[in-house]
Formats: structure tokens, sequence, C-alpha cells
């Protein structure tokens, strides 16, 4: 079954996310992730944004601009009292899946950008430079 979008758009989605990502990428939100979910690995950190970029704008932008609000939420709070994992790894694979479908090919190599240049690493006063990729995410790892 083909994707219902044009290549060109999917490329742009995936940008979209990858700023999603990048917005979503600070220490308290880290913090938040590894105590609702019991502890949080570097890919876990990655599935667990997805669940807010999934639930849409205004959860999304709540979340990273105050994580204490994952408290409120019922199902958050629900699947913290299960030992359930808030997680959308599936998310973060919708674009390259769609680009496949629409064009057989992978999405393209070195296509998209990480904004990192208001990030500021633990311990400095100085944010890292556009050039860093998500490896230089403040939040990996949670202790310096």
């Amino acid at each position: 079954m083909p994707a219902c979008r044009p290549a060109e758009e999917i490329v742009a989605a995936q940008q979209v996310l990858w700023d999603l990502m990048a917005e979503s990428c600070t220490l308290p939100l880290r913090a938040a992730a590894h105590l609702v979910s019991g502890g949080c690995s570097d890919d876990g950190f990655d599935y667990f944004r997805g669940w807010p970029i999934a639930q849409g704008r205004e959860v999304f932008e709540t979340m990273v601009a105050g994580p204490d609000a994952l408290a409120g939420p019922p199902l958050v709070q629900a699947s913290a009292a299960d030992g359930l994992d808030l997680e959308g790894e599936d998310v973060l694979g919708v674009a390259w899946t769609a680009h496949l479908m629409a064009t057989g090919e992978q999405l393209p190599a070195g296509e998209f950008t990480f904004d990192t240049r208001n990030w500021t690493l633990p311990g400095t006063s100085t944010s890292t430079t556009g050039e860093r990729r998500l490896a230089a995410c403040p939040a990996w790892p949670l202790s310096t």
C-alpha cells in the first residue's frame, strides 16, 4: 500500500519530529521520565519523548515547559501504578516507514538538522554548537 503523501512532505515531517525531539531533550524531562518509568535508558528517553509528541501539541508543550505536569494525567498515574512505560517508539518511525512506502527508499541521509544552539551542557555555561547531533543532548547521561 503506497503512502498518501508526497515524499517531500514526508521528509518535512521528519524534520518536524527532529525539532520536537531537540526541544524536548532537557534534563528536567529526562529526570521526570526516569521517575515515571522507574529508570530510563538513552533509547528509553527517546521513546518516552515520542509519547507526548503522539498526544498532540497541548500535552507536548505542557510537558516540555513543566515536566511536573506528568504527575497529573490519569493515564500517566495509571501507567506508573501498573509499572507500564509511557513510550512512543512507533511515533519515531512514522516518517521513515511512510517514505519507504512512498518511494521504496529510506529517508535521505544527512537531510535533517538537529538544532542544539540553545542547549547548555551540564556543568558548563556555554551552549553547544549547531553542529552537534543527538548524542550531544544535555540530558545524556542523566548523571555526569
